[in-house]
This record gives C-alpha cells, structure tokens and sequence, in this order.
C-alpha cells in the first residue's frame, strides 16, 4: 500500500531534501500533508508538485500571498500553528516528518505520537525538551521514532551490530564548524558571516550557528541520551572534519561499528521512510579512495563551552534541557540581528541555567512553561545590559 507522508516544515533544507527523496522513491509514497511558516512562493511551488491533500500555512499573515502564490487550487490549507498538529496526527497520515527548527514542531510531534505514527525524526529540540516525555508517549501508543539526524540515523543504524548490553559506548561526531581549531580570541571577534560559513555541510541559518558554537553537539548528547536510552557518561565527541563518518558505536569487546557516506541528507531520510529495507536512491556513493586521510580530533570543551553545558544538562535533565535549548533559540536571534556578540550567545545560556530552579519528571505544559521563562530572562538580561 503506498504510504501517506506528512512533512512538518517542508520549504527548510530537510523539508526540500525529503521531497526530493520522495519523488525519486516513486508511487510507493505520497506527500499527503505538508506546512510552512515564511516562504510561501516555495510552499506553493511544492504543493503545485506534490499534489497534497491538506496543507498547513502557520503564519497567518502569509494567508493572501500564499493564496496568490498557489493560484487555482482545491488543496485544503488549515492556517495557524493548530495545523501542525491536525496534519501530523491525522488518520490518513502513515509517516510524519519532523523537519521544524527550533520548539515549534514540539506539540506535533507528541500528537504524532500519540497517534502511533513513524516519526522520522530531524529537529532535536523535540526529544531535548521533552525526551523523557516523548520517548514514553511513543511506547505507550505503538509510535515509531525514527532518527533523520545524520550522527543519529549514523548510531540507529551501527547498533543493529550488537544488543543494548553490550554497548560500551557511543561516538558523536562533529566537523567543528567553521571556527574548529580558532583561538579564543578570533572566536570572540566573529562576525555574522564568519559563524555562518560552515565548511562541510548547507544548513539554515539557526542550525549554521549552532553548529559554529558546537551547540548542535550539546543538543544532540542529549538527544541521544533519550532516543538509544543510554547515560550521558557513555556519550563521546569527536571532532570529525571530513564529515564522512557520520557516527560510531564502540561494543564492549572492542569493536567499533561505524556508518559512513557523504555529507548528504537525503540518505538518513530514505533510510528512515523505507526501513527496515534499503533500495537504492539519488544519494552519491563514497569512493574512498578518493577520500584518502580521514582524521579525528577531541573537542575542546574549554573553547566550545555549549559542548561542556550539553553533557552537563544531560546529567541533570529535567526542565534544564527547556531552559538550554530556549535559551539558545532566543540568543541565535540576538544575534543573527546583529545585537550582541558571538561569545555572548553561550554566556546568556549560562546565565538561564544558573539562575534556573530546576524540575523532574514535568508535563508538556511544565516544560514549555520553562522553555517561555527562559526566553524572557534572555530578554530581561539585554535589556538591564543595554
């Protein structure tokens, strides 16, 4: 039967990607539902492609120009942030992709899983914010989360090597961003272009600034902490320039199972739409020896400080992951509009945290209460600096 798919944040780099997978799988799979926030010219260009059922516009204010954009059309268009959540809990829906930066898409993919659905997995913030919460959710109702993320998809698929016991321990790896091996120094005078010119991967803009203050790397520790069920203290980061080992897990006789292709999303994509099968797709194959060194580094925690927060959140979780992960969001901002410096983004996250009360075991409402508190401390420490 073919599958429906829903795909939350269609016009980002995963959203475009995962269209593209899906339009090489063939009449197998079919785009039933699909949302936007912004760029709605891309979004009506999409839905003219893809023929969708429903779609989901969550910037009202977009409403006419979208309309004006898709011209004659009897697609169903739901308006607001409701229509993530109508659309990934749908009936009708098989496979939801997650592919929402930041905690917007958080509500939807806890309907999704509440609903039983495959959940292929791309934004952390989900499982950072609330992974306890999900992860359990998805268990009580049959739910399937399947990672999208390439370090994660990379361990999902290297632990079919062994059992969960006798996994000694998980390897991140990273490309270092655009300021690996940089001094504290230049760090500190880094401009907007500078943190956005990563050296390896095509990434929004959000994601391109994580990835500079090796945020994306924090967040993903404790991404994995919840998805593969395992301490923070058996997580490990290397530094991987070359971004063709996507991740590794070590097995406790020794052995270390790796997952290797090219910095190409599309590969974690179909694997999670088609698994537990493999076909072929419009992924290049690696030709290694044309690759030739592939090199590892340790992080160094003292200049990429989020890295050191990451492991530190993940041991204390709770509402400290809303608080971090907020925190973050609303200083990326800050700083992507040019307010504040590129050091300033982790100093603000540290300040949150310490001036946090921190809370177990919260509902949903609980931790976006923590995720809204955050987000207005970041902006009552501006205001008292400016």
């Amino acid at each position: 039967m073919t599958k429906q798919i829903a795909i939350l944040g269609s016009t980002g780099s995963i959203g475009t990607n995962s269209l593209r997978v899906l339009e090489a799988l063939g009449e197998d799979y079919q785009v039933y539902g699909m949302t936007a926030h912004n760029n709605v010219k891309l979004f009506a260009e999409q839905v003219r492609k893809f023929l969708p059922k429903v779609v989901g516009l969550t910037n009202p204010k977009k409403l006419d120009e979208f309309r004006g954009y898709l011209g004659d059309s009897d697609v169903e268009i739901l308006c607001g942030a409701d229509s993530l959540t109508e659309i990934s809990g749908s009936a009708d829906v098989d496979i939801v992709i997650g592919a929402i930066v930041g905690s917007a898409g958080l509500e939807a993919i806890l309907k999704a899983a509440k609903a039983g659905k495959i959940i292929a997995i791309a934004n952390k913030e989900p499982l950072v914010i609330a992974g306890e919460l999900l992860m359990a959710t998805a268990k009580e109702n049959g739910a399937v989360i399947l990672p999208v993320d390439s370090e994660h998809s990379a361990i999902f698929q290297s632990l079919h090597a062994g059992d969960s016991d006798e996994v000694n321990k998980i390897i991140l790896t990273a490309s270092g961003g655009p300021f690996r091996g940089a001094s504290a120094e230049t760090i500190a005078g880094a401009t907007i272009a500078e943190a956005l010119a990563h050296p390896t991967w095509n990434m929004g803009r959000k994601i391109s600034i994580d990835s500079a203050t090796m945020m994306n790397k924090a967040l993903e520790i404790i991404e994995a902490k919840w998805l593969f069920d395992i301490e923070v203290d058996k997580i490990d980061v290397l530094v991987h320039p070359e971004s063709i080992v996507h991740s590794m897990v070590e097995f406790v006789d020794g052995s270390v199972i790796a997952q290797l292709s090219g910095p190409d999303m599309c590969l974690p994509i179909q694997y999670a739409l088609t698994y537990p099968k493999r076909v072929r797709g419009i992924t290049r194959h690696l030709k290694l020896e044309e690759i030739g060194l592939l090199t590892f580094e340790k992080a160094d925690m003292e200049i990429f400080k989020a890295l050191k927060l990451g492991f530190e959140v993940g041991r204390v979780g709770g509402s400290a992951a809303a608080v971090f992960n907020a925190a973050n969001e609303m200083a990326v901002e800050e700083f992507l509009a040019g307010n504040i410096k590129f050091v300033t983004i982790v100093d603000l996250i540290e300040h949150c945290l310490s001036k946090h009360n921190i809370n177990k075991n919260l509902t949903l409402e609980e931790l976006l209460a923590a995720d809204a508190w955050a987000r207005r401390e970041v902006t009552e420490c501006l205001k008292k600096s400016r």
